[in-house]
């Protein structure tokens, strides 16, 4: 019925690392190329959290742009905007937010779990509550049927389906609803009109998977349809109600093999991050000086790199032939600690010198950053206000 979109977005915490690269932006350049990806700075997102310090927030969503522009995120093949310049996101939250039942907001894992961690803030408000409607809307507004997500947040996504499902079985119903789908039917032409009726029969008597993903793509090849006509006809296939807003999937992304300077995963939390531009004077200093396997105490010890954080690197950057050589140097004290660092060293800086320079033109002329941003939120808003006339129309909203 729909394009294929990705939906994806991330709050703008500061300078993104090489865990981020690794573990979400490495998955966006795949999509860009496969599907119509929409990805956006969750700036009011930022809020539910740091509401009382709001004055970082506009440095941090430039830096983190120049940050996915310089990862490989392309404009040209990937739509890229911030949050609150589109409107229609607060407004969609509003509205879905009036049917979304508050036991499932209190229910949400993640909400206990962050009140815990971040005692020292208080979050006990109605934004941090409420933040599992606004994400819903996020996705919604666009229509996204694919959104990209580890399996902690795989709840939010099924969440997103609750809300949409309930928001179609409120607002989808409409007066005549059979007749008027049966008259889009007989648009199809008389051999389609009966194929379509004939497998809406088998999959709602039979429940037969197969009839229903056939109509489907008989329905999104059946362009010529008016949209309206083709909403009621796939809301028709499986009940008897309109399809407003789009149930999403949730794509899960490869959990990130990226560890951090002390062998835990790469976080801020953990003071153990590598930037994504970091200069190399840094990373040389922050790698030469991270610990190693505790039995080297002196330089003729032998030790064992699975007990090594530098191990976890090489990892990651290091080819099947110099993970040999320090496995044999390692072992044998062949080799010392620093020789062993200086291949990762080498590979983090390969990996971010097309970064830099990517992200280099940017930050000698911000105007064009803010042209590709201007562009992507005025198509991420003609997109969106498609679909509030929508929502709008079903929730008796659309005044004439």
């Amino acid at each position: 019925m729909y394009p294929e979109r990705v939906f994806s977005g991330m709050r703008p915490t500061g300078r993104l690392h090489l865990g981020h690269y690794h573990g979400v932006l490495k998955n966006w350049i795949r999509l860009q190329s496969e599907y119509p990806c929409y990805f956006c700075v969750v700036d009011w997102h930022a809020l539910t959290t740091h509401y009382e310090t709001p004055e970082v927030i506009e440095q941090n969503v430039w830096d983190m742009l120049i940050d996915w522009l310089a990862a490989g995120i392309d404009p040209n093949q990937a739509t890229l905007f911030i949050q609150s310049k589109v409107p229609e996101h607060a407004e969609l939250a509003l509205l879905i937010g009036m049917s979304t039942p508050l036991g499932w907001l209190e229910r949400v894992p993640t909400y206990k779990e962050q009140i815990e961690k971040l005692k020292e803030k208080d979050l006990s408000t109605y934004g941090f509550l409420g933040y599992p409607v606004l994400m819903a809307a996020d996705i919604l507004l666009y229509r996204a049927l694919h959104v990209p997500v580890g399996e902690d947040q795989v709840p939010h996504v099924e969440m997103t389906r609750e809300i949409a499902r309930r928001f179609n079985y409120l607002y989808g119903r409409e007066a005549g609803f059979e007749e008027k789908a049966l008259a889009a039917a007989r648009k199809l032409g008389g051999k389609r009109s009966k194929l379509y009726l004939e497998l809406r029969t088998a999959y709602q008597e039979q429940g037969d998977d197969e009839a229903l993903e056939q109509a489907r793509a008989m329905l999104s090849e059946s362009q010529s349809l008016p949209l309206g006509d083709r909403e009621r006809l796939f809301g028709y296939l499986e009940g008897a109600r309109k399809l407003i807003l789009v149930e999403p999937q949730a794509l899960l992304t490869p959990a990130s093999r990226m560890p951090g300077l002390d062998g835990q995963k790469m976080s801020k939390s953990y003071n153990n991050t590598i930037g994504l531009r970091e200069d190399a004077e840094s990373i040389t200093k922050k790698v030469r000086t991270m610990p190693t396997d505790p039995a080297r105490v002196r330089r003729t010890d032998p030790g064992d790199p699975e007990k090594c954080p530098v191990w976890q690197l090489h990892q990651v950057y290091s080819d099947d032939d110099t993970r040999d050589w320090v496995q044999k140097g390692c072992r044998s004290a062949g080799i010392g600690c620093l020789e062993c660092k200086q291949p990762v060293i080498d590979g983090i800086l390969r990996e971010q010198q097309p970064m830099l320079e990517r992200a280099q033109k940017y930050m000698d002329d911000p105007s064009l950053l803010r042209a590709i941003v201007a562009d992507g939120c005025e198509k991420a808003r003609k997109s969106a206000q498609e679909i509030m006339r929508d929502v709008r129309e079903a929730m008796g909203l659309q005044y004439s």
